[in-house]
């Protein structure tokens, strides 16, 4: 943890509060409903493949598309040390499938698939239909056989430079009611990708932005987004930010621990 991480987890944790200061019925319901949910066995046999990842020590060549990585020198890298640091932890996947679960979306868009283990989780939410988008090679080929073995008929990869691949996806006018922004940490990507999926998000639509903290120039882009004008509702677990565009919601934002 670098000091401007220290420093924001410290703020972070002496603003957090608990259900007792939570006043919106709807967010009360959201933090027991979906940030105190429980585990879901579920996903147990998720959980094997990603052991499986974490035990695999082929080499495979990769190459970073966004924030450089602070774990490796060159492109050559053991799949069991790319899981370690850049799956999201099960707890998060969990969330992530939580939120969406709650959302009770329909249309999702992940961007970040890494070796797909969130895209596992996501594809649970009954009726749901998820589009995740990836650059990276090594990344693609491992993902879309951990889809083959799960029968995931309703996952679509999408390969490509995210920057070109997604402006095309969103010429559909169809609304999206959860997304899921996990690529390219840097400022600049961040709000553009926003942007773009703001425009397709439905009337009760989420979009969660992980990493809010891996950098300043994430928390500067963390600190726009959610005072953002479609923005009515915002949620800072430190880990990662949740927007909220319901109307109705009425522009409150909240800090809790998770």
């Amino acid at each position: 943890m670098n000091y401007f991480q220290l420093k924001s987890y410290i703020n972070h944790w002496l603003d957090a509060v608990d259900e007792h200061s939570i006043h919106s019925p709807f967010f009360f319901d959201f933090y027991n409903s979906v940030i105190r949910g429980d585990s879901d066995p579920l996903f147990l046999e998720i959980e094997k493949t990603r052991t499986h990842l974490l035990k695999d020590h082929t080499l495979v060549k990769m190459k970073d598309l966004g924030a450089a990585s602070p774990h490796f020198k060159n492109g050559n890298r053991e799949i069991a040390r790319v899981a370690a640091t850049s799956l999201n932890e099960e707890k998060y996947c969990l969330l992530f499938y939580r939120i969406a679960r709650h959302a009770g979306a329909k249309s999702m868009v992940e961007l970040g698939t890494s070796m797909g283990i969130t895209s596992l989780y996501l594809s649970n939410a009954k009726g749901t239909k998820l589009t995740t988008f990836e650059g990276n090679k090594a990344m693609i080929n491992i993902a879309l056989t951990n889809f083959e073995s799960f029968d995931r008929k309703n996952i679509k990869l999408v390969e490509g430079n995210i920057d070109e691949t997604l402006p095309d996806y969103l010429q559909n006018p169809a609304k999206i009611d959860f997304a899921l922004i996990d690529a390219n940490h840097r400022y600049e990507p961040t709000i553009r990708y926003f942007n773009w999926l703001a425009k397709r998000m439905g009337d009760h639509g989420v979009i969660v932005i992980d990493d809010i903290y891996y950098s300043k120039e994430m928390g500067r882009a963390w600190k726009e987004l959610k005072n953002h004008d479609l923005v009515y509702g915002s949620i800072d677990l430190f880990r990662c930010g949740i927007l909220f565009f319901d109307l109705v919601l009425n522009k409150q934002h909240f800090i809790w621990k998770y």
